[in-house]
């Protein structure tokens, strides 16, 4: 229930001020509007800022606005120097709804003055003009666009761990026939280069020895055209020379190791058939790997091969492995506007392994001529555009479409747009934003009204 003394000071304060008639004096309003129509209300009597009171509201409607206090019609004529016409009134909730003459929305909210002064000619389309004292209290902070040399800076990602490429071997042989016997028998197992993995009978190796038996004894471009179809088969330098001394043919052809590492994947069986050029083993060596970065796109023109890059594993908390940029792929994800960087990475002991996770900072070069930057903060960014407030002289602040580059941890470079020395507003610009767009939208609708003139009979 409200306070009958409450409401009973407030009817007369009313009556005081010559605002409500004799029949609004005697029951007690729901509460009070600012005279201009605008969001401001109030439980009490109360004035605003050019002196005029506040309009009671009651339950079917404000009270009619009387004629305007000496303040009030003093504030109305025009300020020196300035244009006081009004050039349409405008929707109190913002709305983009616009009328050529006074008029009250569907509340009983009068549509609120924008008079010529408020606008200066040739202002950019958004452009907002804001009072000292709502500058204040939105808490708008704004600095200098300023130009920043070129310093080396880290660039982030993430990447994966995979087989050196050049160090991959793929055993194979060049006889078919039976394995009869595995000297590296499990995947895992380390291998030197020129080790025996394995052994296998082959009768066309066995008929190719006795061929070259029969060509030494008889000496002559026969025996070199043995002794190098025998080499043509991969028979080992040891294995030629034993046949020599021997004069006898083996039943097994060794298999060896073409490069030192681990097996990484094991085909072959004992007793297995196989044909020439099968897989028996692919080994690994695992003295580097690659870490396979995905650099996002922005960054990419930073990096070139040589720079150093270290790395981090979940698997080693609080370790570190360094590296060097050795290759940038040249093609992009279209998917996540990546591209694949290629770091080598010494993998001292082994500890590093094929498809861990890791998080890379890049040690990105710095360049010869200084960037044009402002804080991350003044970018409004909305998928479709890129946009700064810039502050003018008189409190107006002009969206301005940016075009960025290079990221910094706080800053971006700006690449056009505006010029070293511009202020951008780094606090509260999503608020002026969002005032800003409407003020576009808002000339955007009158200007098409001057355009076309509202037909006769049209409501207002």
């Amino acid at each position: 229930m409200r306070c009958p003394i409450l409401l009973a000071v407030a009817a007369i304060g009313l009556a005081a001020t010559g605002i409500v008639h004799a029949e609004d004096a005697a029951r007690p309003p729901l509460f009070y509007q600012d005279p201009d129509g605008k969001p401001f209300y109030a439980a009490v009597p109360t004035k605003a800022a050019n002196g005029r009171d506040y309009r009671p509201v009651f339950e079917d409607g404000p009270a009619p606005q009387a004629a305007a206090a000496p303040a009030a019609a003093a504030a109305a004529k025009p300020a020196k120097g300035g244009d006081h016409t009004v050039l349409y009134y405008r929707n109190p909730m913002g709305l983009p709804d616009t009328s050529p003459k006074p008029k009250n929305d569907s509340m009983g909210m009068a549509y609120l003055p924008v008079y010529a002064d408020e606008a200066t000619q040739g202002d950019t389309p958004g452009t907002v003009r804001i009072t000292p004292g709502r500058l204040q209290t939105l808490g708008v902070r704004t600095e200098a666009a300023a130009m920043r040399p070129r310093a080396a800076r880290s660039v982030r990602a993430t990447g994966t761990l995979q087989f050196d490429e050049r160090h991959l071997a793929t055993v194979t042989t060049k006889v078919a026939g039976w394995v009869e016997h595995l000297t590296v028998a499990a995947t895992g197992d380390p291998v030197r280069r020129g080790q025996t993995l394995a052994e296998i009978y082959s009768p066309d190796l066995v008929t190719s020895e006795e061929e070259y038996l029969v060509a030494a004894r008889m000496g002559g471009v026969m025996a070199i055209a043995s002794l190098q179809r025998l080499r043509a088969l991969d028979i080992p330098d040891g294995e030629i020379a034993r046949l020599r001394r021997t004069g006898r043919s083996s039943r097994r052809v060794a298999v060896l190791a073409p490069a030192d590492g681990v097996v990484i994947e094991k085909p072959a069986q004992e007793g297995m058939r196989v044909n020439v050029g099968d897989a028996l083993y692919k080994t690994a060596d695992l003295a580097s790997v690659w870490l396979i970065a995905q650099v996002q796109e922005q960054d990419l023109g930073t990096i070139v091969p040589g720079e150093q890059a270290h790395a981090t594993f979940v698997a080693f908390p609080g370790r570190t492995f360094d590296g060097t940029v050795d290759f940038i792929y040249p093609t992009l994800s279209a998917e996540t506007r990546t591209a694949r960087v290629r770091v080598v990475l010494p993998n001292p002991g082994g500890a590093l392994r094929a498809a861990m996770y890791a998080n890379v900072e890049i040690d990105a070069s710095a360049g010869a001529e200084p960037l044009l930057t402002v804080p991350s903060s003044a970018v409004l960014d909305s998928g479709a555009r890129r946009v700064v407030l810039v502050a003018r002289d008189e409190g107006r602040f002009e969206p301005r479409p940016v075009q960025l580059g290079v990221h910094g941890d706080e800053w971006v470079q700006v690449l056009d747009g505006i010029k070293p020395g511009d202020r951008v507003v780094v606090g509260a610009n999503f608020l002026i934003d969002a005032e800003s767009n409407l003020r576009a939208a808002l000339q955007g609708f009158t200007d098409g009204a001057k355009a076309k003139p509202p037909q006769q009979g049209a409501n207002p």
